[in-house]
């Protein structure tokens, strides 16, 4: 399709907080507009009136435990009206709905835009393996699954989990990110002081798996003196953290970062001899993976399912058992005293992570959009 589409996206989650699904949002977001589109993001916000190009706040932000983490979403009852008013006075082509059950925002949508014109594409991000939907829960939410006209899976273990509750037809189109951002960040010149340094980024949560990472450099810390620990991320570690570096006496060798900005934690990377994710599960997909790759800093990481979609195991990484932490010292300290493997996971990793840019992903998902506009118009009186 030759013309401009008008694109609305929502997102369950708060706009205030930096997440995932708000950073695909904005990786599609940017390539769209960049193509002549024009594009608007509705979510909840827990900041009143908060105000950004593009953005329609709808609904206020609560916690809400999801999944070992916290999701800030909308659970207001009183949506409806105005998701009604916008979607007629904004007259979307594609209304594209992340995570279509999560809070109220999403499911209102959904109840609504199947009266509209436009074309509802769902994209699914979360895996799980407890079970989240009871009976109840999914004959109510197949109302609203059935008003989906297209169906986005963030990567095949997405996929299973959502299929495994709604059977369906789903297209696997993954995250992206800007490969040049990290491909071409300046590493910090203090960090480039002889030292090796091993990364981790992210959320400082428990099924984020930092403890494991403690416990196998702690093992690895005397063999090699003159490594450092770098921990990015927003949180506090968990108290069973604090005791292995307690107990193992890390403090002067392990530092923690906080969150940082985008373009630090960029560099941080750049500045990275390793990187290395341990997380034990609940992972439907790798970004931290694919901003390692593209940065050029070898992987080791959990051989988990989200993770094992992104790297295949010796040669754009090493994947280690989750929870292992004597294997994940084994598989580190290999790593260390093999510097040529590095340079060869991180080229293969350099080369395989070019697919996943969103200049890539973004046309993937518009070939998508006017696949399913094209069926739905063939369709329409």
């Amino acid at each position: 399709m030759d013309c401009p589409l008008k694109i609305g996206f929502v997102s369950p989650y708060d706009y205030a907080v930096n997440g995932g699904v708000k950073e695909h949002i904005a990786g599609l977001a940017g390539r769209f507009e960049s193509r002549g589109h024009e594009v608007r993001t509705i979510a909840p916000c827990s900041i009143k009136g908060m105000e950004a190009e593009g953005f329609i706040p709808m609904g206020r932000a609560v916690p809400v435990p999801s999944g070992g983490s916290i999701a800030r979403i909308s659970l207001s009852v009183w949506l409806r009206p105005r998701i009604e008013s916008l979607l007629r006075r904004e007259a979307f082509d594609v209304v594209h709905v992340h995570e279509p059950f999560s809070g109220a925002l999403p499911v209102n949508v959904l109840s609504v835009a199947s009266s509209a014109p436009s074309v509802v594409i769902g994209t699914f991000h979360a895996f799980f393996k407890r079970h989240v939907y009871g009976v109840g829960g999914r004959r109510l939410a197949m109302r609203y699954f059935r008003r989906l006209h297209g169906r986005i899976a963030v990567s095949e273990p997405a996929r299973d989990f959502i299929s495994s509750h709604f059977p369906g037809d789903y297209r696997i189109i993954p995250n992206g990110i800007n490969v040049s951002d990290f491909a071409d960040a300046e590493p910090f010149p203090h960090l480039k002081d002889g030292k090796t340094n091993i990364l981790f980024v992210g959320r400082l949560e428990k099924r984020k798996g930092l403890r494991y990472l403690l416990g196998a450099y702690g093992r690895l810390k005397w063999d090699w003196p003159d490594t450092r620990l770098l921990v990015v991320g927003r949180g506090k570690p968990d108290e069973e953290s604090y005791r292995i570096i307690a107990e193992r006496n890390l403090h002067d060798s392990v530092t923690f970062l906080g969150n940082v900005s985008d373009s630090d934690k960029a560099r941080y990377y750049r500045s990275a001899d390793i990187y290395c994710s341990p997380a034990t599960g609940g992972e439907s997909f790798g970004v931290v993976l694919l901003e390692a790759m593209a940065a050029g800093a070898p992987v080791v990481a959990s051989s988990i399912e989200g993770y094992s979609s992104v790297i295949e195991d010796g040669r754009e990484g090493l994947l280690v058992r989750p929870k292992d932490e004597a294997r994940l010292a084994e598989t580190l300290d290999s790593l260390l005293r093999q510097p040529d493997h590095r340079e060869r996971l991180a080229a293969a990793a350099r080369a395989k992570v070019e697919q996943f840019d969103w200049e890539v992903v973004a046309s993937r998902v518009m070939d998508y959009y006017e696949s399913v506009l094209r069926q739905r118009a063939a369709v329409s009186p």
